[in-house]
């Protein structure tokens, strides 16, 4: 009888019933929402013109009628609210321990709330603000005006204030939030459904972090655990710094921000979406730390670290740990990144020096104390002060060998680097080497995957493309000339070919028993790149193999002939010249046998 008679009400009787509805505690089963007596109501509003608009904000309805409704009072009387809902629940009760103290009244969600409260901090459930459950499987949950008016609304509007009032809206000082756990689910390991993780994107989050920083003058927002201690000393002090406000802004923007690069990264990447490349998109950095300066003094730097999905646990400098020694500088990095990146493309134990970005000693051994001897020796001028790699553990024996190796230049001297890198240490090794020098830096790294994005800079933009990936068994070393390689010849010029691409071209190696003998680099044109490296291999040239970066331009009386003369037994190059011709001519002339690769291996 009470359903019929409700619904046969006056206008007057429903809005009466809302208010009694609104101010009396009623248990879960006897919500209107789970009542009997519900559908009654529904055949009322159904036959009014605006009935979706009647029902379903009942609590707003009543405390439009009733100023002294509970949200009107929160908004009227000055009572200080924080709105939390976390993900990541990092020193959250030390954060709503604090908040309690200072006499602010916490609003939170699920698992938050239920986190506060087992830590003794009471809490305002969302749902007892909004009168409105949390539905469809927990989507929607805080986008509501209850929330969204508090949190935006600009206090020294009264037109703001005065719509909080009449629809009885309590404000928000402090909004503290962070994400579903998005990027840390597609980049695990263990891999995840599709389905699961479009359920892992977060949408009231970043709508309560955007509205917060939007409104950063009268709310203080908060994305970041370590950000906890601040606020509840500028909120202890009663500070009106606008400085603090909006540094908290800037961080929750980045925070959403990044949070969208990850999401848009992982959409481009499904196989009916993407393609080559996206039409446009972001590279999320993070800081890791600042730089005494750039590339040179009067230049100020920083590093930081690749966040995109795609080099989540995919090697590089930027994320290798620093065991000992200076911190790292601009051209540290710059250098090192240099070394490991030629060294990990060696399969067989290798030892990489580098001095400015161009690799000076390269031996490959299945003895790596000797392949390290052997770097040394093929520039020990350059390899002094340089970077030293292994793509093998340092152990003790061969930190030893670092420590007291001396130069073959005098015997004397001892060898002194700025950098050690390899992709682990034994741990006495690791003691031998912090011995050597207080300022040595060692570096511990992980080996670059392959299938990444170089990205380039130039004035206004970026250039972007793929990593040059290729090895030499990736390659076709096609002989076009009269004489054939021997099995060490062809070897030779493989070992060759994989130096000269990560030297500056214009760029030519000298090889032999997997040892680089001499190089030439950087050079304006190719024939002074020759000689360079014929000068450092000095009388060890004969039978050895050359590999060039690019095609000869020129062959008679040019580089090649000049190659052949000094002894060199095979040529290794990409061919595509228009003059190829004279190049096997030459090769066939001095017996030199002449490889054709069909791939160029450029770097600028």
């Amino acid at each position: 009888m009470l359903g019929f008679a409700a619904a046969t009400a006056s206008n007057t009787c429903v809005t009466n019933y809302a208010v009694l509805l609104a101010q009396t505690p009623i248990p879960n089963s006897l919500h209107p929402y789970n009542s009997p007596i519900l559908p009654c109501f529904k055949r009322f509003f159904s036959s009014t013109p605006s009935s979706h608009s009647i029902f379903p904000p009942i609590k707003a309805m009543a405390e439009s009628q009733n100023p002294d409704s509970q949200d009107s009072q929160a908004s009227a009387s000055g009572i200080k609210r924080a709105l939390i809902s976390l993900s990541d629940k990092t020193d959250l009760a030390l954060l709503g321990r604090g908040l309690q103290a200072l006499g602010y009244t916490i609003v939170s969600t699920g698992g938050t709330a239920s986190a506060l409260e087992a830590a003794g901090v009471s809490v305002t459930k969302v749902e007892q603000i909004t009168s409105f459950p949390e539905m469809l499987d927990g989507r929607v949950k805080t986008l509501h005006p209850y929330i969204h008016g508090g949190i935006l609304a600009k206090r020294d509007q009264n037109h703001h204030m005065e719509a909080l009032r009449k629809h009885g809206i309590g404000t928000f000082d402090v909004v503290v939030v962070n994400l579903y756990p998005f990027y840390e689910k597609v980049s695990s390991t263990d891999g995840i459904a599709f389905d699961d993780a479009i359920e892992n994107i977060d949408i009231g989050g970043p709508t309560m972090i955007r509205a917060a920083a939007k409104n950063h003058k009268d709310v203080l927002v908060v994305v970041d655990s370590q950000d906890y201690p601040r606020l509840l000393e500028f909120l202890r002090g009663n500070q009106d710094d606008q400085e603090f406000r909006m540094m908290l802004a800037w961080k929750a923007f980045q925070h959403s921000g990044l949070y969208d690069c990850a999401v848009s990264e992982w959409l481009w990447k499904q196989p009916t979406v993407g393609g080559e490349y996206p039409p446009s998109f972001a590279v999320p950095l993070s800081l890791k730390s600042s730089l005494r300066y750039g590339e040179n003094p009067h230049q100020k730097a920083a590093v930081y670290v690749d966040k995109r999905l795609s080099e989540v646990n995919a090697g590089g400098i930027a994320s290798a740990i620093q065991h000992h020694g200076k911190e790292m500088s601009y051209n540290n990095y710059l250098d090192a990144d240099a070394a490991w990146n030629c060294v990990c493309d060696f399969n067989n134990p290798t030892c990489v020096i580098v001095k400015h970005t161009n690799p000076c000693g390269v031996a490959s051994r299945d003895d790596i104390i000797e392949a390290y001897r052997l770097a040394v020796k093929a520039d020990p001028v350059s390899a002094f002060g340089g970077i030293v790699a292994f793509n093998t553990e340092v152990d003790e024996d061969l930190a030893k060998d670092i420590r007291e190796f001396r130069s073959p230049t005098d015997g004397e001297t001892r060898m002194f680097y700025e950098i050690v890198i390899a992709p682990k240490y034994s741990k006495k090794g690791l003691e031998i080497l912090r011995g050597k020098s207080k300022t040595l830096r060692i570096l511990e790294a992980s080996k670059n995957e392959k299938g990444k994005l170089s990205f380039r800079q130039i004035g206004g933009g970026l250039l972007v493309q793929d990593s040059d990936d290729l090895t030499p068994e990736n390659i076709q070393f096609n002989v076009v000339s009269e004489k054939n390689p021997q099995e060490s010849e062809l070897h030779d010029a493989k070992f060759a070919w994989l130096c000269v691409k990560h030297v500056k071209s214009n760029a030519i190696v000298i090889a032999k028993d997997n040892c680089m003998l001499g190089m030439g680099s950087g050079q304006p044109n190719r024939l002074e790149s020759l000689r360079i490296a014929l000068r450092k291999a000095g009388d060890k040239v004969k039978g050895a193999a050359l590999a060039s970066d690019a095609f000869f331009p020129f062959a008679w009386k040019d580089a090649v002939e000049e190659a052949c003369e000094s002894g060199i037994g095979v040529i290794a190059e990409p061919g595509g010249s228009i003059r190829d011709g004279d190049a096997i001519d030459c090769c066939n002339k001095y017996g030199v046998s002449l490889l054709f690769t069909n791939v160029r291996h450029f770097r600028h």
